[in-house]
């Protein structure tokens, strides 16, 4: 722990700084033996939980193979041509080609480029309060000054409009590059869509040309009951980016457009985009198995189950309101002082709760879609007992 603080950069200054010893299903276990019940999945990334045996399965299978051979796009390894056929029987149309990479900041990236190449233009668009990851680029469609303002100047001519608020659909015109949106808006507190808000933007790019970049980063991977959040709000994006929950705990990203789009990075200029390391054989094997396991098995099925359980197990006086859908969860309290207090104290009692970016009275459930029902029920009576403790007081 000492050499944790002295060797490794720091996020905050006030880290959790678990000691962690090893991790299985919904548990993570710190070097005193302790169990925590994890109900926040690495930030929604361990979609089958902690040391799940496809995704290890996978990865010993393919390491005594091979692991790095040779920069993004050059050679055929099966792992990755495997892991984007399936995404493309997945996808609806005309999402059939998918470029990988390290994480999902980088595809933002990657996703905003295509959007002015595909298009000759170069304002891009995002909502108020979005989230799409911490590069210069993704950052650049974020107007949280607070956490902008350090780094700037960012990309040009990005501009912000309200999420949900169909007034701001006239300023997507014929200048527009793209429109970035999170298909659920994460830091901001789990926002819905409302009113076929995502058609309506959809609508308002092909009228002009632009093009509607989805984040689901996040609600991506069976999180909301279906494979991608977008399914559930009738439309679909020109290009969709993804990460997190994708690698099953490990690190990847990537973006999934037309073949006509995607291939716009293959010439003028040549390596229009280009990865090192996106497309790794050891991790696009886990990415495999995890898509294999999560639109094979009853998971996504289980999911409307379990939103409905915990909803009903998080009634309570502290509580103002549950907002998400799915296993995306965000407990809503009267102030952020109660919500640190509940997230500290659950701590100190084996459960793992979390915060999110901008809603500072948002208490985070993001748990492994493998969560069972039994434990949803073990969390959620720690969580009572201390939201009990904290009224009373």
């Amino acid at each position: 722990m000492e050499d944790f603080f002295k060797y490794q950069a720091q996020t905050t200054p006030h880290p959790l700084a678990m000691e962690v010893s090893h991790a299985k299903g919904s548990y993570i276990y710190d070097t005193t033996g302790k169990a925590h019940l994890d109900f926040v999945a690495g930030v929604s990334a361990c979609s089958l939980g902690h040391s799940h045996p496809a995704i290890i399965e996978a990865v010993k299978t393919q390491i005594e193979k091979y692991a790095h051979v040779m920069v993004y796009g050059e050679y055929a390894q099966s792992p990755a041509v495997l892991l984007c056929k399936k995404l493309a029987q997945r996808l609806p149309d005309p999402l059939e080609t998918t470029y990988l990479l390290n994480s999902g900041t980088e595809a933002i990236e990657a996703a905003l480029k295509l959007a002015r190449r595909a298009t000759g233009r170069t304002e891009l668009l995002f909502a108020h309060n979005a989230y799409h990851g911490n590069t210069m680029g993704s950052m650049s469609v974020m107007d949280y000054e607070e956490r902008r303002k350090p780094f700037e100047p960012l990309i040009p001519e990005c501009h912000p409009i309200r999420f949900n608020n169909e007034a701001d659909l006239h300023r997507i015109t014929e200048k527009t590059a793209g429109v970035i949106l999170e298909t659920i808006q994460g830091g901001a507190g789990f926002i819905l869509p409302e009113e076929d808000y995502l058609s309506k933007v959809k609508k308002r790019c092909q009228e002009v040309g632009a093009l509607l970049i989805l984040d689901e980063i996040q609600p991506g991977f069976g999180r909301t009951g279906t494979l991608f959040g977008f399914e559930q709000f009738n439309m679909v994006p020109d290009i969709v980016v993804m990460g997190k929950g994708m690698g099953g705990g490990l690190p990847i990203g990537a973006l999934t457009a037309s073949e006509s789009h995607m291939s716009l990075f293959k010439d003028e200029p040549k390596l229009g985009h280009i990865t090192t390391f996106g497309g790794n054989p050891v991790i696009a094997a886990a990415a495999l198995a995890t898509l294999t396991e999560i639109t094979e098995s009853s998971l996504m099925k289980e999911v409307t189950r379990k939103e409905q359980l915990f909803r009903s197990l998080l009634i309570h006086p502290l509580v103002k309101e549950v907002r998400g859908k799915g296993l995306m969860l965000a407990i809503i309290t009267e102030t952020s002082e109660i919500t640190n207090e509940i997230i500290l104290q659950c701590k100190e009692r084996g459960l793992i709760l979390f915060w999110l970016l901008f809603e500072s009275r948002a208490i985070r459930i993001t748990p492994p879609l493998t969560i069972s029902e039994n434990e949803i029920r073990e969390g959620c009576a720690i969580l009572t007992d201390v939201m009990n403790r904290i009224h009373q007081a």
